[in-house]
């Protein structure tokens, strides 16, 4: 019996360690070289389009199916250089809202740890800027301008455009 347990227990912990695996991590993410330009403001925005979840009005109650579906960003957290947390973001702007939230910061570096679409958790470092929108694309619905050299764009592992690549300079 002693055996049975070690050789389960020999099977079960490697793939406890896979869900335990670090998120993946990217090249930092700024505003784009079109970023609106807010003069005057003394923080910056960002905006996260992170996994899609499925929503509805069933509040599973078992009912007909008759509710609309519709699908919201994910929530999302952010943490500041030393790798505090900063803020916990509800990424929806209202209850049948399909944007997500845009949030105001102080100009500085930040990581952002959200889920992508393949619902992997993701270190995404962001740059912001005073006046200017970080946009960071997890749901695989964006791409750059063509023609755009990919030394502008950073890229998930999957090849994937993510957003702007840090420090570009802003473009009128």
């Amino acid at each position: 019996m002693k055996l049975k347990t070690a050789f389960l227990l020999l099977g079960v912990i490697p793939m406890l360690a896979s869900c335990a695996s670090p998120p993946v991590a990217l090249a930092p993410v700024g505003p784009g070289p079109l970023a609106d330009r807010s003069p005057g403001i003394g923080t910056g925005r960002l905006q996260v389009f992170s996994s899609l979840a499925e929503q509805n009005d069933d509040q599973n109650q078992g009912g007909s199916g008759a509710s609309p579906i519709w699908y919201q960003d994910t929530d999302y957290n952010i943490y500041d250089a030393s790798g505090k947390l900063v803020e916990h973001v509800d990424n929806t702007v209202g209850h049948y809202s399909t944007s997500p939230r845009l949030v105001s910061l102080p100009p500085g570096k930040y990581t952002v740890r959200a889920r992508d679409k393949e619902w992997l958790s993701v270190n995404v470092p962001v740059v912001i800027e005073r006046g200017r929108t970080t946009k960071v694309h997890l749901d695989d619905n964006w791409q750059p301008p063509p023609n755009t050299p990919k030394t502008e764009v950073v890229s998930a592992p999957d090849g994937n455009p993510v957003g702007w690549r840090a420090g570009l300079p802003s473009k009128p």
